[in-house]
């Protein structure tokens, strides 16, 4: 049980409490400003009970970003076509950025110096472009995509022109860019010759 006699939070209710606290402390206020201090205040617990979890605030920002994301997913389903996938992945991934991600990540420089780490390092840790990678196979299952041009520089490419698109210009990325990122860039260096 999470919740004892005297109603305090403990296990997963405190930690989901904590989690939600820390990730709107980042939305609110940025990595710059945010603190165990405040994360605390928010959860309505201590900076103990947070340090005996987490204990810095990386560890808790990162936290809290994975756990936003795994309670956030990007689901895209199998529509037998790999370039209508990619489209709906990243019209939700352009969705969901400019109103919470790239907010937050836009913040995160003292994060990278405190850590002496990037922002790869970061996507790392998350887990980032999963969804992309189980895209991506289900194109090479269905033989649109040639599973020997699929490097590791080529399968992240479209992710990486949308993320750098992203970061330059702080907006939405259009349905336009997204189609040349796609059609113009992605599927020409990847997809399979035709039979015949």
């Amino acid at each position: 049980m999470d919740i004892n006699e005297g109603g305090r939070r403990r296990g997963r209710a405190l930690e989901e409490a904590i989690l939600c606290a820390a990730w709107a402390e980042l939305l609110d206020h940025g990595y710059t400003s945010f603190t165990m201090e405040g994360v605390a205040k928010r959860a309505g617990t201590s900076r103990p009970v947070l340090a005996r979890r987490w204990p810095s605030r990386p560890d808790l920002a990162v936290a809290a970003i994975g756990h936003y994301n795994k309670n956030n997913p990007i689901d895209v389903p199998d529509l037998g076509n790999v370039r209508a996938e990619l489209m709906v992945l990243f019209q939700k991934l352009s969705e969901r950025g400019t109103r919470t991600m790239a907010k937050v990540l836009f913040s995160m420089n003292d994060y990278f110096v405190e850590t002496n780490s990037s922002l790869v390092d970061l996507q790392r840790k998350l887990a980032d472009g999963s969804k992309l990678r189980e895209v991506l196979q289900r194109g090479v299952d269905r033989g649109e995509l040639d599973q020997g041009k699929m490097t590791p520089r080529i399968s992240s490419l479209p992710l990486d022109l949308f993320r750098h698109e992203l970061i330059m210009t702080h907006k939405p990325v259009s349905s336009a860019l997204i189609v040349e990122i796609i059609d113009t860039i992605f599927l020409p260096l990847a997809a399979a010759k035709a039979e015949g």
